[in-house]
């Protein structure tokens, strides 16, 4: 029954966005009551959860948003993304072009949170699409794709790293089979399927960008010559990856039994939120007031980023708190007794199991600790390598991202497409990443 009420609860919310254009936040705050009504939870507990979802999802990721969203505003309206854009063309040639973003996504990908990596990247491929006139998607789904693989397979991103904790896996081991798994997952579900995609959703690689990120790389065109170097451009963009490696090499060198204020200061300033705010401040001077641009200006360029993404935070926060619902009302629980006992390989079992939950409730994160909860008993008397383990339950933890996935309202807000368009491409894109990770791990599980 809670598989049934979930199927039904998305098909309702499909309708009212797709056959009564009903606006996107409005339909997942009103299809997180029906469903948590279905599901039977306490009415008494229904607006905590809602609120909860709202609140939890929305403390993770609207500072990191907003500020990200201000510094690719100052960037671009500086003509730094239109710096970095036009150096990358001339460098890679515009028939390699979209060789160097899925490039430039991986490596930032390995140092930064998804949803960082978006809005820093986004304007300055928009950029690029603007100048040589391609499709703005064709760069932007492999771009995606590099930062989804790094996000799902390599530490120190939160989903790998705690897995490894809880099959107690050597994170170096688990790093290096990720590295194995993820070149060759981004250039199939990258590149070669944005060709595919191409041809079965021409209308998503057709249309002008109407994204709220989109918009914010939307800058006026400047003389090269106007426009800052490449170097402090670069630097700018780059400065929040560089502040995350240095946190995370430093925290790699703690000892977890020690207090040390020193490692207690360097873990704040390496958090995203505080790596957007140093970035931002960076920003307003190497973009701003190093090139004598009045300070109203640079804050008028600020106002503008946030009014860009206003209501992609909503939508992503009702996303949240549909999520929140799901896992009060107990839909990952259920899924998980179905399995109970079960003989199958361990590797496949921990895939099938993490790929359900995150289907049923859509959190990657919550899919994988509850997979690795399960599954760790059933390893007992095997010879399973548990860093494969780790790898083959990341990799169905981000299958099939649709509406109860706040990383699915992203992209679509972020491209500016529609649902269909969505599906199409994003959710098919996840799913190909998530059989990709786990055809690549049975395969080195045949070595190792």
């Amino acid at each position: 029954m809670p598989l049934l009420i979930v199927a039904l609860g998305i098909v309702v919310l499909l309708i009212l966005i797709m056959k009564f254009n009903l606006n996107t936040f409005i339909s997942l705050v009103v299809v997180s009551f029906l469903i948590a009504l279905a599901l039977g939870m306490p009415i008494d507990q229904i607006v905590k959860t809602i609120e909860t979802g709202m609140g939890g999802t929305l403390g993770g990721i609207a500072l990191v948003f907003g500020l990200g969203a201000i510094l690719g505003k100052l960037i671009a309206d500086a003509g730094g993304a239109q710096r970095i854009a036009m150096t990358l063309i001339d460098k890679f040639g515009e028939k390699r072009i979209q060789w160097a973003v899925v490039a430039a996504g991986f490596i930032l990908g390995i140092a930064l949170f998804f949803e960082v990596g978006l809005v820093l990247l986004i304007p300055i491929v928009y950029q690029i699409s603007k100048q040589i006139n391609i499709s703005f998607l064709w760069l932007g789904m492999p771009m995606a794709t590099a930062l989804s693989v790094t996000h799902a397979f390599l530490p120190p991103h939160p989903g790998p790293t705690v897995i490894a904790q809880e099959y107690g896996a050597n994170v170096g081991m688990v790093l290096v089979y990720g590295f194995i798994i993820a070149i060759p997952t981004v250039i199939i579900a990258g590149p070669l399927f944005a060709k595919v995609a191409r041809k079965y959703a021409p209308s998503a690689f057709e249309k002008t960008p109407t994204g709220s990120m989109a918009s914010i790389g939307d800058a006026k065109q400047f003389k090269l010559e106007d426009t800052p170097s490449f170097a402090i451009s670069a630097f700018t963009a780059l400065f929040p990856v560089i502040l995350m490696a240095i946190s995370t090499i430093v925290s790699l060198l703690r000892d977890p039994e020690t207090d040390n204020v020193f490692f207690d200061f360097v873990a704040m300033v390496g958090a995203p939120t505080t790596v957007m705010l140093i970035s931002v401040l960076l920003a307003v001077y190497t973009m701003g007031v190093a090139r004598k641009i009045p300070m109203k200006d640079l804050m008028k360029s600020a106002e503008n980023s946030i009014a860009a993404i206003g209501m992609m935070l909503l939508i992503l926060g009702a996303g949240g708190s549909l999520k929140q619902v799901l896992i009060d009302g107990g839909v990952g629980d259920y899924v998980a007794q179905i399995f109970e006992g079960s003989t199958i390989s361990p590797l496949i079992l921990a895939w099938l199991i993490a790929a359900l939950i995150r289907l049923a409730q859509g959190s990657a994160t919550v899919a994988a600790l509850t997979t690795a909860g399960l599954v760790l008993p059933m390893m007992v008397g095997t010879d399973v390598n548990v860093e494969l383990m780790v790898l083959a339950t990341g990799a169905g933890s981000i299958i099939a991202s649709h509406v109860n996935d706040t990383g699915f309202w992203i992209v679509k807000e972020s491209f500016g497409l529609t649902m269909k368009e969505t599906f199409a491409t994003w959710t098919v894109l996840e799913t190909l990443i998530s059989i990709c990770g786990l055809v690549f791990v049975l395969g080195l599980s045949l070595f190792v």
